[in-house]
């Protein structure tokens, strides 16, 4: 069913009648959350039906002659989902409130609006034709409503709620996985009818933001499911301000073997005129045409600058470094940087050190502006599971024991990095559940892939995100334990994980793994298989 992993165990075990054992079963807060977001789904599922059931009646005959003029087929239109919101102030509050649905938990899922000066609710959507929003499951968890007219706001969303939020989610992510089980690449559009106009024409990759400009989580959804994203803009001044925010929020994304290009329309067009005019094969060709993000980079930086004298050349190059240090390591930064080379007329190796130098600079500015820490309570390796060495260096370091094992690792790594090297091949020693485990493995990632040979280098890389704000916060802490017993500690602290795996109960490495599928990372083979096995022996013991 296209389905990510623990969605579709899920799925499967719902059809054999069994319960899938969750992380937190146990809580009766987790419980409650739980509760109280199925209850918000089951209710923004009545609401879609009754928006759809809606557009097939007399009053949705307007909604029904503007998607017929919109060249819409009745199959789009139902793969879509696409309804109707009558045009009363009450239709769908009467229709949930007759369903034993209150006020209040409408209000909350965004479907009523309630006035604070005379107490009244109404609905939300009012004579829009209405798309809903759904998740990579085909859960709808929200809507996204247009006018038939010149009214203003052309397009209205659902507010922020419990289960929606807009700067996450992307519209038309779920059909277009559903379309295809093996997409290669997704266009990022403007509006809904984009979407659905493209899919009329056979056209079932592109997506849209809800009104709202690229993200770095809609991009990180996106990076999971395709290697390659081309944003779609007009080609007025508008489509280009908003093709540089989009770069802006891409080159930090741009590790290697991602894809990013920039498709910009003749001015007057959007994708839902441009495809009816020159048709699906013309379309596709200019989404394989587009430009590549290398190519807008350098144009934007060159753009209002005469590269033919030393000063244009200069504020040149000194922009494209700037977006370079939002680029992380590897071989697109190399090539980044070596076509800047042949453009500027300076050489790869100054250009290198100059970036060098701009990196250690920023972290070094960076560094004074976080306070003292908030210390966390200490989670202790057992001095016997430690080298002796490395065991009079702990109690040397006696700060050292507020922070967790992970932390200490990336501590130690930070402050040393060449310590990399003497670190396991595979990572399975990290525990998943842990909060600081993403930033350690993506630390070691980054010091596996070289280049990098000091503390301000490496916080230069994280600068000016959550991550780099932990890095910092590790580096002002002084380091105690000696140098010469550094690489025991990291291996004793290392070997404590490994055998904290081994003691894990069945139920914790159920969880552990469900919760690193969930944060997005991919299992592989083993893993899932694994979970499977985890997932079938814990149904069996209930």
């Amino acid at each position: 069913d296209k389905l990510p992993f623990p969605e579709a165990v899920e799925q499967l075990a719902g059809r054999l009648g069994l319960d899938v054992p969750r992380e937190g079963a146990d809580d009766p807060r987790a419980q409650q959350r739980e509760k109280k977001r199925k209850e918000g789904v089951n209710l923004l599922e009545v609401a879609a039906s009754f928006y759809r059931e809606r557009l097939k009646m007399q009053e949705g005959q307007s909604a029904q002659r503007y998607l017929q003029g919109r060249g819409l087929s009745p199959e789009v239109i139902d793969t879509y989902g696409i309804g109707y919101a009558p045009g009363g102030w009450e239709a769908l509050k009467q229709h949930l409130s007759a369903k034993g649905i209150g006020e209040p938990v409408q209000v909350e899922y965004g479907l009523l609006i309630h006035r604070e000066d005379t107490g009244r609710t109404y609905d939300r959507f009012r004579d829009r034709v209405m798309f809903p929003i759904r998740d990579l499951r085909g859960r709808t968890l929200g809507f996204g409503g247009r006018v038939m007219g010149d009214e203003q706001p052309k397009y209205l969303n659902s507010p922020e709620t419990p289960v929606f939020h807009k700067g996450r989610e992307l519209y038309g992510l779920y059909e277009a996985r559903q379309a295809s089980s093996k997409l290669e690449q997704l266009v990022m559009v403007e509006g809904y009818m984009d979407v659905v106009a493209l899919a009329q024409f056979g056209i079932h990759n592109a997506v849209a933001t809800l009104g709202t400009a690229t993200t770095e989580d809609h991009l990180s959804r996106l990076f999971r499911l395709v290697s390659r994203v081309v944003f779609c803009f007009d080609g007025d001044r508008a489509g280009r301000q908003a093709a540089s925010r989009a770069l802006e929020t891409a080159l930090p994304q741009m590790i290697d073997g991602r894809e990013a290009r920039f498709l910009f329309l003749p001015e007057g067009d959007d994708p839902d005129s441009l495809v009816r005019r020159e048709g699906r094969e013309a379309f596709e060709d200019r989404v394989t045409c587009a430009m590549p993000l290398s190519e807008f980079l350098f144009e934007q930086a060159a753009q209002g600058r005469d590269l033919n004298t030393v000063e244009g050349r200069e504020r040149f190059a000194t922009q494209v470094l700037e977006a370079l240090n939002k680029v992380p390591e590897g071989m697109l930064k190399s090539l980044l940087l070596e076509s800047l080379a042949k453009r500027s007329g300076l050489a790869q190796s100054q250009l290198q050190a100059l970036l060098d130098k701009r990196t250690a600079d920023a972290a070094a500015k960076a560094l004074p502006q976080w306070g003292p820490v908030e210390e966390p309570a200490a989670e202790m390796v057992p001095e016997q599971a430690l080298p002796r060495s490395a065991a009079r260096g702990r109690r040397q370091g006696a700060r050292l024991q507020t922070l967790s094992t992970v932390s200490r690792i990336v501590q130690l790594l930070l402050h040393e990095p060449r310590l990399v090297a003497s670190l396991p091949e595979s990572l399975d020693w990290l525990p998943e559940n842990s909060e600081e485990a993403p930033l350690c493995r993506a630390l070691i990632e980054l010091l596996r892939a070289g280049r990098y040979r000091s503390p301000q280098v490496v916080l230069a890389h994280f600068q000016g995100s959550h991550e780099g704000q932990i890095l910092a916060e590790l580096a002002q802490r002084e380091l105690l334990i000696p140098k010469s017993t550094r690489e025991a500690e990291l291996s004793g602290l290392v070997e404590h994980l490994v055998e904290k795996q081994r003691k894990r109960s069945p139920q914790e490495e159920y969880d552990a793994l469900l919760a690193l599928e969930r944060s997005g990372q991919k299992l592989d083979k083993a893993q899932r298989q694994r979970l499977a096995s985890l997932m079938m022996e814990l149904i069996q013991r209930t």
